[in-house]
């Protein structure tokens, strides 16, 4: 009897510790599947926060390509005449705007591959870097423009430059707007990257 017992024993042990590593895997693929779906949710706030700034670098891109105000003195035929192309620093923000506004479309269907895939890291180390060279577009123009609707607005007495924004209040409405809306496009850039860089983290 003694013999079966201890044989009994021998067979009941491995049992315990199969089921002890059956356990550990359980809770090593729960860990795993939590992980995925933080990952899965920051692939979706990263999506949403596209669209947002594809909204901002576009309006951007509109309101400052369609500013264009003509004033009349005296005269029809004696007008003065404003608009974003008279400045190199305006055309700049359209194009670098509009460049941004394409690379957000263009990295929708990337961002949607996060998504269903969100343990490729191919496509989010692309992104990071892609989104981190928009950044630096979209600010240059922004604050290159930003500094010139300073100068409509305030002027500058040293250098004899008129504050415009007095006779052209509508032009300087939307060239005020449009920046204001490029530097939201900026700091969203700047979360898309923290975004991309947490996700990257977690693998």
């Amino acid at each position: 009897m003694s013999q079966h017992e201890s044989s009994t024993i021998t067979i009941q042990e491995p049992k315990s510790e199969a089921r002890g590593k059956v356990g550990a895997m359980k809770v090593v693929t729960a860990m795993g599947s939590g992980g995925g779906a933080v990952k899965r949710g920051l692939a979706i706030f990263d999506f949403v926060l596209r669209l947002a700034a594809l909204a901002a670098a576009l309006g951007a891109t509109i309101a400052m390509g369609t500013s264009d105000q003509t004033l009349n003195f005296f005269t029809q035929f004696f007008q003065f005449r404003a608009q974003y192309d008279d400045l190199p620093a305006f055309s700049f923000f359209v194009a670098a705007n509009a460049v941004a506004s394409g690379y957000l479309v263009l990295s929708l269907p990337f961002s949607i591959v996060s998504i269903v895939r969100p343990q490729i890291t191919g496509v989010r180390l692309l992104l990071i870097i892609l989104d981190t060279v928009a950044v630096a577009l979209v600010s240059a123009g922004a604050g290159a423009a930003a500094a010139i609707v300073y100068l409509a607005h305030k002027g500058n007495t040293q250098i004899n430059w008129g504050a415009i924004c007095q006779q052209f209040g509508s032009f300087c409405e939307r060239i005020s707007g449009a920046v204001v809306a490029s530097f939201i496009a900026a700091f969203i850039f700047i979360l898309l990257v923290i975004i991309s860089a947490s996700s990257l983290k977690r693998n």
